[in-house]
């Protein structure tokens, strides 16, 4: 699962892809019989609307309900042979908003700051409905709270946000950033990591969290959404472009309905829709997935009226609280920046 970061780089090849790429995707969403899948390969059957939806990063229970909806045959139910690929390497963001897959996997402090540059990203789904990420340290450094983050070191990637968020957490409890030592970890994975030079870093605690536990390696871990609403931010979610939007919407609202039953398969059936993803992806750890799945199923929809639904306020709240620190330098026009118009009613 990838860690929460995004750079500037990644953001100017974005902005190029966007330039470079549009105008020359009009017809990406239906593409040739026989194409095959980055992350399953399977073949598309003729009959079917062909659609890609590109991943984040590699598969992981983020992404169980997409592989639900395709092998319970609920994309086949709306007329759609949807393809789950892997991310070029200009990202996932990169080839939604240009045009050439029509849906991805995002996360909202990504689709923020490229909305505030003129990405036509828009976020039609929440994935999970409330941050699972935070500060996450093994037990043996004795951090328990923001204030013990003062004399050790902190690895990350150099992000802006990182920082910031860092920083946000630490004023709230009192403590001082500017006493936190911080390093790159580069290409090191987190516990490579804790045990070389660093003594905490950011994780997604349903992938490398569930780790920890599976290998014995225990760790206090503080969520950055408990020390601020403006931080309860989704992470990840469904994206689309603009141009999807105005000239297909029922594709849309028939992806959202298929997408939708996985989901909701994968809350019913933690067990079982973790053997799905497993089938689709033989290498991912076995004990890894199942232990993920049945920890992260039910805070898919949690306490929302339904999957996917996303709040203003939650956009509003994290678009301002990026502004107020320079993150973003424009604010945010909020009700462009995602929409629930396309998920099914309850």
């Amino acid at each position: 699962m990838k860690q929460p970061k995004w750079t500037l780089l990644l953001l100017c090849g974005l902005l190029l892809t966007t330039l470079t790429a549009c105008g020359q995707n009009d017809n990406k969403a239906n593409n040739s019989a026989g194409n095959k899948s980055a992350a399953s390969g399977k073949e598309t059957t003729a009959a079917l609307k062909d659609v890609k939806v590109v991943l984040d990063w590699s598969p992981n229970t983020n992404h169980t309900g997409l592989y639900a909806a395709k092998e319970q045959g609920f994309y086949k139910e709306e007329g759609l042979n949807v393809d789950i690929v892997l991310p070029g390497s200009g990202g996932a963001d990169a080839m939604v908003a240009s045009g050439e897959v029509p849906f991805g996997v995002s996360y909202q402090e990504s689709v923020t700051q490229g909305r505030t540059q003129g990405v036509p990203l828009v976020s039609i789904a929440a994935v999970i409905q409330h941050n699972t990420s935070g500060f996450a340290a093994p037990v043996d450094r004795s951090i328990k709270s923001p204030k013990d983050y003062e004399g050790k070191t902190y690895g990350g990637w150099g992000s802006p946000v990182e920082e910031a968020i860092l920083k946000s957490v630490m004023d709230l409890s009192g403590a001082d950033v500017s006493k936190v030592k911080f390093i790159n970890m580069g290409e090191a994975d987190y516990f490579t990591a804790v045990k070389r030079d660093i003594d905490f870093a950011w994780i997604f605690y349903a992938w490398t969290g569930i780790e920890a536990e599976l290998r014995g390696e225990p760790l206090d871990m503080q969520y950055v959404k408990d020390y601020s609403d403006k931080l309860d931010y989704y992470t990840p979610v469904l994206v689309t472009n603009e141009k999807t939007i105005e000239s297909d919407p029922e594709l849309v609202k028939a992806f959202l309905r298929a997408t939708s039953k996985g989901y909701q398969y994968a809350i019913d059936h933690p067990e079982e829709s973790a053997d799905i993803l497993l089938k689709a992806v033989p290498e991912l750890d076995k004990e890894l997935v199942v232990a993920s799945q049945k920890w992260l199923s039910p805070k898919y929809q949690d306490d929302a009226a339904r999957w996917g639904e996303q709040k203003r306020e939650v956009w509003q709240n994290y678009s301002d609280w990026m502004h107020e620190r320079k993150l973003i330098e424009s604010p945010l026009d909020t009700d462009r920046a995602f929409t629930n118009d396309f998920l099914p009613e309850q």
